[in-house]
């Protein structure tokens, strides 16, 4: 992937920690498991250097894997992208399959914020009439 940066707008490792939220050691994690879709450059002493390219597709990889998407599926999509064009449709399946799982997660997540707002309302309404008639009680 070529890049238009200069070692003058190039980004340390703590710059890219710092615009990600993502720790030091888990860039350099995600550099030893393959999910960069490029080689992190290195400076003559070593030092990791980062583009603005790099620092963007870390942004969506945050995003992904904050939504659960499985490490796996990450080094996987991140294996297509660095091939480049032409394998769209398994990039785009990968895709599917991840939303379909976050929308399944929210379903339950609203069915359980569901379940939580009747319980506040149980108890609001018990507290408002100054009686804990009806609500749970440890057994002795």
């Amino acid at each position: 992937m070529a890049t238009t940066e200069t070692p003058a707008t190039a980004l340390s490792i703590g710059e890219v920690a710092e615009q990600t939220g993502l720790s030091v050691h888990a860039l350099r994690f995600y550099e030893r498991e393959g999910l960069l879709v490029g080689p992190v450059r290195r400076t003559s002493g070593g030092r990791r250097r980062y583009s603005s390219l790099d620092v963007d597709w870390l942004l969506i990889c945050v995003k992904l894997r904050e939504s659960g998407m499985p490490l796996a599926d990450l080094r996987q999509f991140a294996g297509l992208v660095r091939q480049g064009p032409g394998n769209e449709p398994e990039r785009l399946h990968l895709l599917e399959t991840h939303r379909q799982r976050v929308d399944d997660r929210i379903q339950a997540l609203e069915e359980c914020r569901s379940v939580i707002t009747w319980k506040v309302g149980v108890y609001a309404d018990h507290l408002a009439r100054g009686a804990a008639d009806g609500l749970w009680e440890p057994r002795a």
